[in-house]
């Protein structure tokens, strides 16, 4: 199943690469069209509407994605939003990612992402940056760089003790 999984994958890419983004028809011509999305041509003489080689290409069942991977993240993954602790202990960290719900504060948040990466889940929307990590957990750049320093003396000096002996 992983095997035709990942097959399937690629597959997906593929066709996401070769379909073409449907545009409304003259679209490029009014720039009130150009927001909305397809709308299906109605007119007698459309040439979209007859399928002919010079019409915009309409969407068709023949553009979709297989089946079976339909709907999953690009890693894979079904995508789970998630909002309580609750809501990640009926879920299987092989076949579920989860991504936390927007509308959480930083306590919740930090609180949760935890939780889920001690279930061994992959979080999706991690959304802190290495500085606003450091930041909330209270350790300066500096302080880290003081540590990287002390570790390559120390590994410096069992360098030097190793040579003597």
């Amino acid at each position: 199943m992983v095997e035709d999984k990942s097959r399937l994958m690629r597959i997906r890419r593929i066709q996401n690469k070769k379909r073409p983004s449907f545009r409304r028809y003259e679209s490029w011509r009014y720039k009130k069209l150009s927001k909305s999305g397809w709308r299906k041509q109605r007119g007698i003489d459309n040439k979209t509407r007859r399928k002919t080689k010079t019409g915009v290409k309409s969407p068709e069942p023949g553009y979709r994605n297989p089946k079976a991977i339909r709907g999953l993240h690009p890693s894979g993954f079904k995508d789970i939003n998630v909002i309580h602790t609750k809501d990640i202990d009926e879920l299987d960290p092989k076949i579920h990612a989860v991504r936390i719900n927007s509308r959480l504060g930083a306590r919740k948040r930090i609180a949760l992402i935890e939780y889920a990466q001690e279930k061994g889940f992959r979080v999706l929307n991690l959304g802190i940056s290495k500085e606003e990590l450091m930041e909330i957990e209270g350790i300066d750049e500096e302080e880290l760089e003081e540590n990287e320093d002390l570790d390559e003396e120390d590994s410096e000096e069992d360098q030097t003790e190793d040579e003597e002996e």
